[in-house]
């Protein structure tokens, strides 16, 4: 399954943000001619003050329908109709009472609504450099575990800080997930330290594809300060091996996922098969 990253560099501008999306996406199914297109965390309004966040953020339509749906969600579902892809849309703000909803939408290649998945666990953090994050002051917390087919493969879903927790991987790899799925906003500095050696952690451990798109660049938070995020969007094998990556710009970077690759390596190691700690 060909698979594509696309790595942007979103602010707060809702238009700006679905034009360079759109663009992005069009030149990367031209030349690469991908299945599977994957865009980063919040790449609709990364930065910007709580009330920019609710502005560009939208209520999703009930499972199974697309009455009132807002801008974001006709851009996904008509872009992986018109390109006759499957489209993961990174995350999206999900309005969500008086917070939000860090959510991540998947349309097949007609256009329908497959999955949604909010992400679980919030980053509520300091940095070793001392830059402090509280996403919980704007967003609440998901709590569905959530596994989709996209072609020859069940893909699961989680979203950037996710990845430190590997108990929710686990769980994705024991609901059939052979190909795990990541849109992040990774931090420059966390990043930089930890980013590759995480993604490549929880390939080997589920012996899983490892599908990252983060964005890159600098945005203005909600104080007036910038705040650069990583890039280095990457997809790695079940192996743990990194093959495909883009820098820290603009850009995208495509893989063939075979499903053979996941079967062989666990048919090799039966990690699974050997846990004794259920916990």
């Amino acid at each position: 399954m060909r698979t594509t990253v696309v790595q942007m560099a979103p602010g707060a501008s809702l238009p700006d943000n679905i034009a360079q999306a759109r663009e992005l996406i069009a030149a990367a199914v031209a030349a690469d001619r991908p299945d599977l297109v994957v865009l980063p965390e919040i790449w609709s309004c990364l930065g910007g003050t709580a009330e920019i966040k609710f502005a560009n953020a939208e209520e999703l339509p009930a499972p199974g329908t697309t009455a009132g749906t807002g801008p974001l969600y006709r851009f996904l579902a008509e872009t992986a109709r018109t390109h006759g892809i499957t489209l993961h849309g990174g995350s999206i703000g999900q309005r969500h009472g008086d917070r939000l909803l860090n959510t991540s939408l998947v349309f097949g290649p007609d256009g329908a609504e497959l999955a949604r998945y909010s992400k679980i666990h919030l980053f509520d953090i300091t940095t070793p450099g001392g830059e402090g994050y509280r996403e919980s002051d704007t967003y609440a917390p998901g709590s569905d575990i959530v596994t989709v087919p996209v072609g020859a493969f069940t893909a699961g879903l989680a979203i950037c800080y996710d990845l430190r927790f590997a108990e929710l991987f686990l769980a994705l790899r024991r609901r059939g997930a052979n190909l795990i799925v990541l849109p992040a906003a990774f931090t420059a500095e966390t990043g930089e330290a930890h980013w590759a050696t995480l993604l490549r952690a929880r390939a080997i451990e589920t012996q899983c594809w490892v599908v990252a798109c983060g964005t890159t660049g600098t945005h203005i938070d909600a104080g007036g300060h910038p705040r650069r995020t990583y890039g280095h969007s990457m997809i790695v094998d079940p192996w743990g091996t990194i093959v495909a990556q883009a820098s820290n710009g603009i850009g995208w970077a495509t893989a063939t996922l075979r499903l053979d690759q996941v079967e062989r390596v666990r048919a090799g190691m039966p990690v699974l098969a050997h846990r004794r700690l259920n916990t």
